[in-house]
């Protein structure tokens, strides 16, 4: 079996490699498949940017109905403000330099954030006043997050500091694992609705209760009003072994150069600082390729890819380009510039990542 040569290797494309691509008729179906998936269930939409951070791919989102963006950072928000509501699930420290930026988002755009206990609700809400926020419940991931049996404490805090209490959220990040999504699910479920009692029980606002992940969109519900996806706007090699997606729903992928070959090993020029490092026990490899699933990425180097096909299929020219899937796009996108737009096999603009390094 032969490694299929890219649709558009012969077009108007950058000369030197690697870079990134993004096949714009498959991300646009993703967009839309999550948008009718979060309709049908009476879910809001509210995609996490920080796999894009793009905000090309952000306008098109709202075009479908998302009711605002999530973010990672107050940089992500300042970047995607023009969203009109936004956000960062996150549990804030509002250092000075932080609190400078957070009074400016609130002049800017519908702006909330997450909470996790009472030390930094008190600090939020002298502040801020009257910032609004959600109180981030652990159900699982055990990240950030109280318990749920804590969350009712928290938003008392919080409503005492003069911030504006809208509900609970959660990341149910267990669910990164083969067979965890029902069990995530569940236990994302059963954590919102406690946290959610306890809110009530204290006269407090507890009507968002938001979750959800890429993993866990196909099953979500229950005591969900909210969900967060990020991942599917473009897949990754994680979600296709996850069963999140399959190959023809991956939008993104790293066009690399062989560069050299012996027997049924080659090399590409897309190494770790391309790609990303990520890369779960789990995982087949360092990543894929879109063409030839059978290859397996046995090592990355920070230039470099080692892929080793089965016996029977035909090791690829030198010099002939490659598309590879990244195990954690997110990663990925992080590194590059710019994206590579192509839709029906011609590319058709570069969008920057504009977000690239909104780290603070």
């Amino acid at each position: 079996m032969k490694i299929g040569v890219l649709p558009y290797a012969e077009l108007e494309v950058p000369m030197l490699t690697p870079y990134v691509t993004v096949d714009a008729d498959v991300l646009d179906a993703n967009l839309r498949s999550m948008a009718e998936r979060a309709a049908a269930r009476g879910l809001a939409l509210r995609p996490h940017a920080k796999t894009h951070k793009s905000p090309e791919i952000a306008r098109r989102q709202l075009a479908l109905g998302a009711t605002g963006l999530t973010v990672a950072t107050v940089s992500e928000a300042e970047v995607f403000r023009d969203a009109g509501d936004v956000f960062i699930a996150y549990p804030i420290w509002p250092s000075p330099e932080q609190t400078a930026r957070l009074r400016a988002l609130t002049g800017q755009v519908n702006l909330r954030v997450g909470v996790d206990s009472a030390e930094s609700a008190e600090a939020l809400g002298r502040a801020v006043p009257g910032l609004e926020v959600l109180v981030e419940v652990d159900s699982g991931h055990h990240r950030s997050g109280v318990a749920p049996e804590a969350a009712g404490a928290v938003a008392v805090a919080a409503d005492k500091a003069g911030l504006t209490v809208r509900g609970v959220f959660t990341f149910p990040g267990h669910a990164y694992g083969p067979g965890r999504q029902s069990l995530a699910v569940a236990d994302e479920s059963a954590a919102l609705s406690e946290a959610a009692a306890a809110l009530t029980a204290h006269g407090l606002d507890a009507s968002v209760r938001s979750g959800g992940s890429t993993p866990t969109a196909g099953l979500a519900g229950g005591t969900l009003t909210e969900m967060r996806p990020g991942v599917y706007v473009f897949g990754d090699a994680q979600q296709v072994e996850l069963g999140t997606c399959g190959w023809d729903q991956v939008a993104l992928t790293v066009t690399a150069t062989v560069v050299s070959r012996s027997g049924q090993r080659f090399i590409v020029d897309a190494g770790s600082k391309v790609l990303g490092a990520d890369q779960q026990a789990w995982a087949t490899g360092g990543g894929r390729l879109l063409d030839c699933p059978e290859a397996r990425i046995t090592a990355l180097s920070e230039h470099h890819a080692t892929v080793v096909l089965p016996d029977g299929h035909d090791v690829p020219s030198l010099g002939e380009r490659l598309r590879v899937v990244p195990n954690h796009v997110c990663a990925t996108v992080n590194l590059a510039d710019e994206l590579i737009v192509v839709t029906g096999g011609e590319v058709v603009d570069r969008w920057p990542v504009t977000a690239r390094g909104a780290n603070t």
